[in-house]
């Protein structure tokens, strides 16, 4: 089998998994977790917090 084919089968799956993922976390609304400790963990290196 060519090289080429096979990534095909690999790339395009893969992308279609992420992008479920990705619309599953945002529906989860697991962004606003994400942010919510990132800007914890800024204060926190700043020291403001």
């Amino acid at each position: 089998m060519d090289q080429r084919k096979i990534g095909g089968y690999v790339k395009y799956p893969l992308f279609l998994i992420s992008i479920i993922c990705i619309i599953i976390g945002m529906a989860r609304e697991e962004h606003l977790t994400v942010l919510k400790k990132a800007v914890n963990i800024c204060l926190e290196c700043i020291g403001v917090g």
